[in-house]
C-alpha cells in the first residue's frame, strides 16, 4: 500500500507498463472535474486500465468490509473531502466472508481493519493485491476516482 499526493506518485513508476500509464494519466488530470461514469486511460499487456468517477454512500467503520483483488491495482483518489480506507495484509486475514469471485476479481473480509487511512483530496492510496481494504468509510456520501490497473498474473 502507498499513500502519498497525487504528484509525488510519480516517485512510484516504474513498477509497471501499466501503473505508470494510471499515474501519468491521474497527475495530467488531477484538476480535472470529472463526473461520474468511466474514463478508459489505455490498454496494457494485461488488459484495459481506467477509472471510475464514483458517488459512494460511505458506511460506518464497523460495517466496512476489508476487500481483496488478485488481478487488479486499485488507486483510490477522493475528489471530494477526506475519504477513510481501512487497511490489512491479505496474508493475516482468516475471516472470509465471501470467497474470491473470479469474475468480479474481488474476496471479502470479515476481519477488522489493522489501519485507518484519512486519505484527503490531492492525495491517493495505491492498494497492491496484497492489501485488504475497506473504502468508503464515514458519514454520507463523496465523490472519488478509482483506478483500475490490471497486473499480469
Amino acid at each position: 500500500m502507498i499513500v502519498c499526493t497525487i504528484d509525488d506518485a510519480n516517485h512510484y513508476k516504474g513498477l509497471s507498463h501499466a501503473l505508470d500509464m494510471a499515474i501519468e494519466w491521474l497527475v495530467n488530470n488531477k484538476d480535472t472535474q470529472f463526473v461520474k461514469g468511466v474514463y478508459i486511460i489505455g490498454d496494457s499487456d494485461a488488459g484495459e486500465v481506467f477509472a471510475k468517477c464514483e458517488e459512494p454512500a460511505l458506511v460506518p467503520r464497523e460495517k466496512a468490509a476489508l476487500e481483496a483483488h488478485r488481478r487488479y491495482i486499485d488507486i483510490h483518489v477522493p475528489l471530494k473531502g477526506t475519504e477513510t480506507i481501512g487497511w490489512a495484509p491479505v496474508g493475516q486475514l482468516v475471516h472470509v466472508r465471501t470467497p474470491y469471485d473470479e469474475s468480479r476479481d474481488v474476496a471479502f473480509y470479515g476481519d477488522a481493519a489493522q489501519a485507518l487511512l484519512h486519505i484527503r483530496t490531492g492525495q491517493c492510496a495505491i492498494f497492491l493485491p496484497e492489501d485488504a481494504h475497506a473504502p468508503n468509510i464515514g458519514l454520507g456520501t463523496h465523490r472519488k476516482l478509482c483506478i483500475k490497473i490490471p497486473i499480469n498474473a
